[in-house]
């Protein structure tokens, strides 16, 4: 969330950002029930200054008055119970509103409302060209015997699967493949819980209620499925102060993503691109205000020399301010080239498809987390910046591979990046 003094101090402003956003947030009812709040919250501790004064009173009060305190008493306790559950409607009301408001934009994130104004900004290799109509990853992975959608429906339900063969093979080695780059950059590694708190999921900036929540929830808890481990990762240090000089802190993170994907449906959504569990590792960083723009560069050149390394196209997005999720203040998505991506349209050959992101989210998550750093110059404490990225999604990872790597005969061949993960070179029928 942001501050709401700068809020208050810059509506204007906000509700531009907002609309920009494509976020729908009443700023003129958050304006009003704030100061009624303050009001009525100065109004309870004058009562309760009272009542405390009158308490101390009763103790060497003389009899003819004791009465007139008695009833003193029973007068502010009737008001306090009436002012206190006012304040607690008029205190859901301001923070279920004030919730919704997003984050700051970076001036050069592209304006725009959808995605069709996200901008790119690198790309690595053009589209793969082969000499035969090259199969999706559906069919690739059947022929193959690597994945199951049918056994993931009985079992599970649709959009679920198993992975098989040299499939679960793959998974491990993308994994070890990340894990060994990113200990070399100074990362710490984390193996987190696929479980979380609501207070968490929520102070990260997802919404864990109503019918387009992206998030399970368990039933009779306070327990929601993650959906990252940006979650969890983040979640880590709440309610924390942090020494500046213990600042960067870095750490990838191993976990299940669980996702409802309400509503995803259509041919792009075919196969492991939108599914409800995959495994993902996640970069996660907590920087001082002035390193979370190097940091997300940083996060962005690191996605990009990974899947590099796998020598997949790839190219760079920088999405634009109506594309943008609330807690984001900048982001930027990998698309990766995927072969048998072709919409509705069984002639096209091949299209772009999001395989990893990564967002400066600034002091937004931070502020709703209660995170912060105390300054080795000034001693004060401040809310520290939180960024996220993606390192690989398996399940996307997957598709870029098998569909780019696939052969005439059937076959697909493995990265080079990956074969000593794996000790071979192809994968066969």
């Amino acid at each position: 969330m942001l501050d709401i003094k700068f809020v208050l101090q810059n509506l204007e402003l906000i509700k531009q950002n907002a609309e920009n956003r494509n976020v729908k947030v009443d700023l003129d009812k958050i304006a009003s029930v704030y100061e009624e709040r303050k009001l009525l919250q100065q109004e309870i501790d004058e009562l309760r200054s009272e009542r405390n004064v009158i308490a101390k009173d009763m103790t060497s009060c003389s009899a003819e008055n004791r009465p007139v305190l008695v009833e003193r008493s029973k007068e502010i306790k009737e008001a306090l119970a009436t002012k206190e559950k006012r304040f607690k409607e008029l205190d859901e009301s301001f923070t279920s509103e004030f919730m919704k408001v997003p984050n700051l934009t970076h001036p050069d994130s592209p304006l725009g409302k959808s995605e069709d104004y996200n901008r790119e900004i690198y790309r690595y290799k053009e589209p793969t060209q082969f000499s035969f109509k090259p199969k999706d990853h559906v069919e690739i992975g059947q022929d193959l015997d690597l994945i199951d959608f049918e056994l993931g429906t009985k079992v599970s339900g649709s959009k679920f699967y198993f992975l098989k063969n040299e499939a679960v093979l793959l998974e491990y080695a993308i994994t070890k493949f990340a894990i060994d780059a990113l200990i070399k950059e100074g990362f710490t590694l984390i193996s987190t819980p696929d479980l979380a708190k609501m207070e968490i999921v929520e102070g990260i900036g997802y919404n864990p209620r109503g019918s387009e929540a992206q998030i399970y929830s368990l039933n009779n808890s306070d327990l929601c499925l993650i959906g990252t481990a940006e979650i969890t990762l983040g979640g880590m240090l709440a309610n924390s102060v942090i020494d500046e000089q213990d600042l960067p802190k870095k750490f990838v993170g191993i976990s299940h993503c669980f996702r409802t994907e309400a509503g995803a449906y259509g041919s792009f959504s075919k196969g492991l691109y939108r599914v409800h569990q995959f495994t993902k590792i996640e970069m996660f960083a907590f920087t001082t205000p002035e390193k979370s723009e190097e940091t997300h560069e940083y996060f962005k050149g690191l996605e990009e020399s990974l899947f590099r390394a796998l020598d997949i196209p790839f190219r760079t997005i920088d999405i634009c301010v109506g594309d943008l999720g609330g807690p984001a203040y900048r982001k930027y998505d990998l698309e990766a080239w995927m072969p048998g991506r072709r919409g509705d349209d069984e002639n096209t050959n091949g299209n772009w498809g999001e395989v990893t992101s990564t967002s400066n989210c600034t002091d937004y998550q931070s502020r709703r987390l209660n995170i912060k750093y105390k300054s080795k110059e000034t001693g004060k404490t401040e809310y520290l910046h939180m960024l996220n990225g993606t390192a690989f999604a398996i399940s996307r990872t997957l598709i870029s591979i098998l569909e780019n790597y696939q052969q005439s005969d059937g076959s697909v061949l493995v990265p080079k990046v990956l074969q000593p993960y794996l000790g071979f070179d192809v994968i066969k029928r």
